[in-house]
């Protein structure tokens, strides 16, 4: 797609780094780098624009900004002292909170599958259920990456965020069923991603606190990054008359008070905005900006600036089978720390505890019981 200095980073990181499913511990790092937006400039210029500070934009700044000028957008806030994303045991309060502020946006899919996404710094590892893998070898070669750059950004993220699970009663009997039932070997712990029963990484410290995405920015250059809270990017700026292909070089954002802002590219070869607002918002924003199928965008009264009628096409997601078993007697609060990886390649998980029993007051969505007719 000729979009000059626009890429798309979603799914590249969140393959590298992969939190599992849909952040921080509850005292937030010193970040003098974050700001509300309602404090940024009119107009502002940097050498990188990431739009989406999520699991891949978050890792994304805090490399840049070593040697760059970097820009984060993030529409939502901040994650730290929300005790509904920091603590274990309020797992899936977010995912209920149906207000304007909550960090997680529900919506339902055009075949009425209920679904969240993040709004939140760190994103989907600010409401997920923590499990943390690395990637298998075959997608990685399948991606063409280099895999001693991808081991090197493991140890990196692993050393922040990632966990050896303290296993309880009920993730025990889980591991054991499995190996009972024949997904075999059993792996014990690893973050690698074989096939087998093992026991994987989780994001939750031995105190329950949550860390996330978010908690890679403390490894970025003070002086090379700003990033903006409660900023909402709704076009991306395109120069169309100085070459055959149009050229990014800008976006136009809100602040939470609905005022306009606008950040420009600096001058400079490399200089790119790079979109990582998953796998909704970064098409999204592309087609509010004019890339995208030419006739859906002008019914719309959007002014085309490049016809890809792939933009926003052949999106899908994993299917997920879920059987909740009652119990009479209270069991702990887990998530997922065991995996069972079949040779079919389907994967076997458990959570347990009252979080995921469903109440008309709780309804967390896909983790929450579902009565149909």
């Amino acid at each position: 797609m000729a979009l000059g200095r626009c890429r798309f980073f979603g799914a590249c990181f969140i393959g590298i780094l992969f939190f599992h499913g849909f952040c921080a511990c509850d005292r937030a790092p010193y970040y003098s780098f974050i700001l509300n937006a309602t404090s940024a400039p009119t107009i502002s210029y940097y050498d990188y624009i990431i739009v989406g500070g999520g699991t891949a934009g978050c890792p994304l700044a805090a490399t840049l900004s070593q040697n760059a000028s970097v820009l984060l957008l993030e529409r939502g806030g901040s994650p730290y002292g929300n005790p509904n994303i920091t603590n274990l045991s309020k797992f899936g309060a977010a995912l209920s909170d149906p207000s304007p502020t909550s960090p997680s946006q529900r919506f339902i899919s055009e075949d009425g599958v209920i679904n969240a996404r993040a709004r939140v710094l760190g994103g989907g590892s600010c409401l997920n259920a923590g499990f943390y893998t690395r990637a298998s070898l075959e997608y990685i070669r399948a991606a063409g990456w280099d895999g001693r750059l991808a081991n090197k950004s493991y140890h990196w993220v692993e050393r922040r965020v990632a966990f050896e699970p303290q296993m309880g009663p009920w993730q025990s009997a889980v591991r054991d069923g499995l190996l009972e039932a024949g997904v075999l070997p059993n792996n014990g712990f690893t973050y690698d991603h074989i096939k087998g029963t093992k026991v994987g990484g989780t994001i939750f410290d031995r105190e329950g606190n949550r860390h996330t995405a978010a908690d890679l920015l403390e490894d970025a250059n003070p002086g090379g990054l700003t990033v903006l809270l409660h900023a909402t990017v709704y076009k991306i700026l395109f120069a169309t008359k100085a070459g055959p292909k149009p050229v990014a070089h800008g976006v136009i954002y809100r602040d939470a008070s609905g005022a306009k802002h606008r950040a420009y590219l600096k001058r400079g070869l490399k200089n790119e905005i790079i979109v990582s607002s998953g796998a909704l918002g970064s098409p999204q924003l592309l087609m509010l900006s004019g890339v995208g199928p030419a006739q859906q965008l002008r019914a719309h009264n959007i002014t085309v600036v490049l016809d890809q009628p792939m933009v926003g096409q052949l999106m899908s997601d994993n299917p997920m089978n879920a059987i909740f078993v009652p119990s009479p007697l209270p069991v702990e609060v887990s998530l997922i720390q065991v995996v069972g990886i079949t040779q079919y390649g389907s994967y076997i998980e458990a959570a347990s505890g009252e979080n995921f029993g469903g109440s008309p007051q709780r309804d967390y969505g896909m983790f929450s019981p579902k009565e149909y007719d």
